[in-house]
């Protein structure tokens, strides 16, 4: 693990692989943290990439700033942080929340992306209702911390299926969700509620992208990810069976393989 200070708040990230691979930054969603992609890690260093897995600001072991922390500011963070690994150029992949932050990294820093991976996410604005939901459950999570939220929502994060089938992913996911700052997570949560509207950038896009989403996803379902497929017609779209809003976990091996297939063939030789 290693720390550095961009933007004004220390960040803690991991990087795995030989430091002449081709580049990989992998971003969490909410509420996790850089652990969330130990199995993407794992098989993409094998494989002779370079990864990085940041804790995003409020989350895991980075700073938490408390307030507001906007989809631009993760976007930035990350690319002041691959400034500082003297990385120009990366693929930039993110599950949920970290898929928006992927597709604002996009929007913001278009010239270095080589790549996008885009997981279990969805492309359009917020609405009033979702506003007011997302404010509501920063006021909640500050009043009363993260322990309840994590149980009512473990079911749709994972399918319902998996939290049975494998206690022990259903166990790390909690953990990672009842670790979280509070403080970090209605930071996030706010910023989020004013997230722009992302189609219209997805539409400019021209570099190789891979859409992934769990067949059984509550959150983002498939329907979000053919959407998203419509607006980046050369756009890879899987499918992952058997799994729900975190398929990186809860079927890593299918996972790993759509995306290592996927960075083998479509990446610039």
């Amino acid at each position: 693990m290693s720390r550095t200070t961009v933007n004004g708040a220390t960040l803690h990230h991991d990087e795995a692989g030989p430091a002449d691979g081709t580049p990989v930054v992998l971003l969490h969603g909410h509420p996790f943290n850089r652990t969330l992609w130990a199995p993407q890690v794992r098989a993409l260093a094998e494989a002779g990439y370079r990864v990085i897995t940041p804790d995003l600001r409020g989350y895991g072991e980075s700073e938490v700033t408390p307030g507001k922390v906007l989809p631009a500011d993760f976007a930035d963070d990350t690319a002041a942080l691959l400034d500082r690994l003297g990385i120009g150029r990366a693929v930039v992949g993110g599950v949920s929340m970290g898929g928006q932050i992927a597709m604002e990294f996009h929007l913001r820093h278009p010239r270095r992306v080589l790549a996008l991976v885009l997981s279990d996410t969805s492309a359009p604005a917020e609405t009033a209702e979702g506003r007011a939901f997302r404010n509501r459950l920063a006021d909640r999570l500050l009043a009363e911390g993260m322990g309840g939220y994590a149980d009512e929502v473990i079911d749709k994060m994972l399918a319902p299926y998996n939290v049975a089938a494998l206690p022990e992913t259903a166990a790390r996911v909690l953990g990672m969700m009842r670790a979280t700052d509070p403080r970090g997570a209605a930071a996030a949560l706010r910023g989020r509620a004013e997230r722009p509207d992302y189609r219209d950038t997805l539409r400019t896009v021209t570099v190789p992208t891979l859409l992934l989403v769990g067949a059984d996803d509550v959150y983002t379902p498939v329907a979000d990810a053919e959407a998203i497929r419509s607006l980046v017609p050369h756009a890879v779209l899987t499918v992952v069976p058997d799994a729900g809003h975190l398929p990186g976990v809860e079927q890593p091996e299918r996972f790993n393989a759509a995306l290592l297939e996927f960075l083998r063939t479509r990446l610039p030789a």
